[in-house]
Parts: structure tokens; sequence; C-alpha cells
């Protein structure tokens, strides 16, 4: 296998499915899955996924070059790797989703969804996942780096998303998100369907959702503005010298989730509307029905404002600053 992205796009399963060159063995499990070992022993394992949505296309991009140099042999493998790109329906069809969002599906969430072919995928990245981390050691370090772009535009064009976790972020998982360029990092404070949430809670994995500009077709990707992150991610797998950030990223929190709940939902905000844009308090920022959601603190910020969800799904995100924590790193 010389091209994961174009073999999983062509729909085919490569023949054979294993192999192996002077640096490290490969295996396809299934479509869009892909495990790559060293030859050499390891105490780290990876999970590196994108396009869990279709049209979001850079990351996917970013990664299949990385994969490339190593299926050519050109690069050594540090690490074990398991290699997702989540919805290969959704990245022929250039969609965001052919039914539903499935980043919403994971931790059993599927289950509570009609039969479709995300709820079916969300299953079958669950048990990738967990057959991979379950065939290395208990003393192997383990983090998940899940590539997204944002569907609008961004005051901080990339930034970082972590789930709800009650340890502490290992710190050179920390210094990592930094040197990848990220402009800021939002934590999470309440559980969610998101890949990213499932790794950390079900396997303790130090996980963080990457979301590199915005949403493109394949090849209209100015991927130089993602130079940083791509070197990170060299770093990780080839054990090359992180790209050096001097600029801490600006730390979030959330504040409050808007949720839509009903045909009624209206979310006070335009299309225009960037992510991270601030609101004062006591502004009107979205109603369904009776319920009314306001800005409560003196300054909250936007993420994720999305009209169009399923009812009952999130249609945004209001954060406030870690101020304590910007304050310190001087960011």
């Amino acid at each position: 296998m010389q091209d994961f992205l174009q073999q999983t796009l062509s729909g085919v399963t490569p023949q054979p499915q294993s192999g192996e060159n002077s640096r490290l063995r490969w295996q396809w499990w299934d479509e869009g899955i892909l495990e790559l070992t060293p030859h050499q022993a390891t105490r780290q394992a990876i999970v590196i996924s994108a396009g869990l949505h279709g049209n979001e296309t850079a990351p996917v991009e970013i990664l299949n070059a990385l994969i490339t140099q190593l299926l050519k042999g050109e690069k050594a493998l540090v690490p074990r790797v398991l290699v997702i790109l989540g919805n290969p329906a959704a990245l022929r069809a250039d969609k965001r989703y052919l039914r539903c969002d499935i980043n919403r599906m994971f931790g059993g969430r599927w289950q509570q969804y009609e039969d479709c072919p995300e709820a079916r995928r969300a299953w079958r990245l669950e048990q990738a996942m967990e057959t991979f981390w379950q065939a290395g050691d208990h003393v192997e370090v383990c983090w998940h780096i899940d590539l997204h772009t944002a569907i609008r535009g961004s005051y901080h064009p990339r930034f970082g998303v972590l789930p709800l976790n009650q340890r502490e972020w290992p710190e050179n998982f920390m210094q990592w998100l930094a040197a990848a360029g990220l402009e800021a990092l939002v934590f999470h404070r309440a559980p969610a369907g998101t890949f990213t949430h499932y790794s950390c809670e079900h396997f303790n994995a130090a996980s963080c959702t990457l979301e590199l500009g915005q949403a493109r077709p394949f090849g209209e990707n100015d991927l130089s503005q993602f130079a940083a992150a791509q070197q990170a991610l060299a770093s990780l797998l080839f054990g090359e010298p992180l790209p050096h950030n001097a600029e801490a990223p600006r730390r979030y929190r959330v504040s409050q989730q808007i949720t839509r709940a009903s045909a009624a939902f209206k979310l006070h905000m335009s299309a225009e509307t960037l992510n991270f844009t601030a609101f004062p308090q006591g502004t009107l920022l979205a109603e369904d029905g009776e319920k009314r959601y306001y800005v409560q603190q003196a300054r909250e910020y936007v993420l994720f404002p999305n009209p169009q969800v399923a009812p009952g799904l999130r249609a945004g995100l209001m954060l406030v600053e870690d101020n304590a924590h910007n304050k310190i790193t001087g960011s």
C-alpha cells in the first residue's frame, strides 16, 4: 500500500491486506483503519483520526502525507499507531455526514440512533480503538489526536478542544499541543459523545480534538497555515524535533451548552458569527419555546454555533477565559 487515502476513497479492499518495509509492519483492518507497528520495541501507542466529518479535508491531507512517508519507508516510525479515516462514505461524498453526526455517537450513544451508516461506523471505531490498545501492555503511553476543521471561521483559526478529564493532563501532552501551533485550548466540563471523550473516559488516553481552519473541499486547502501542526505530528510519528512556539495557547472552559430541543429553536447569531466571538452579560443567545439562553457571566465566547443540528444535540457552547492560567502563562 502506498497511498492510504486513495485506497480508502476507492472503497476497494487492498490486496494484500498487510505488509512491511525495513522500518515497520502495516495491517489494514477495515475501510479507513490502518495499524502501523515499528520493528523496534516501543512504549507509546497513538491513535490519530481524521475525516469523522467528510467535508473536513485539510487534516486528512496532512495526515495522509505523513502516513505515505511511512508506508514508503522514507521515515522511521517511533510509536505504535492506529490511523483512522473516520467516515469514508462522507469523505467520498464531500459531505459532513450522510445521515447523522458520527461525532455525537461514541461511548455507546450510537445505540440511541436508528440504523444508519454513521451508527454502524461509530460502533466499528470503538471496537478498533479497544482492540488496538488492548494489544499493548499496561505501561504504554496512550494518546489520541482527532483532527478536524470548523464549519465557521474563527478568531483562533487553530485551537484544541479537550474532553472532560478528572486527572491531570500530562505535561508533555500539553507541551505538544502548544508546539502544534494552537492559539487556544478549550476544556470541557461535562461528558460528550465525541471520539476524544470516548478515548479519554474508557482508556485513560490523553485526548484532544484539533480544529485546523475552516472546512473546504479536497485540493482547496492552504496547508501552510498548519505547518506547525504537521511538524508536531511528524515529531510524534518520526521522533523529529518539536517546532518551537513562543506563544502559549489561551485557555477557555465551557460555561454553558446551548441545546436545540425542538423545531422552535432560534439561535440569535448570524451565519457570519465567528467562533470565539464575545458577548456581554445578559445577551439573549437563543430560545426554544419557553427556554431562554443568556450570557450569564461578564463576558462569554461562543464556540460551534449551529442552529441546524437535530433536536437534542448541541447548538453551541459558551466559554469563559481561564484567567488564572492565562495570567500565569502571560499569554
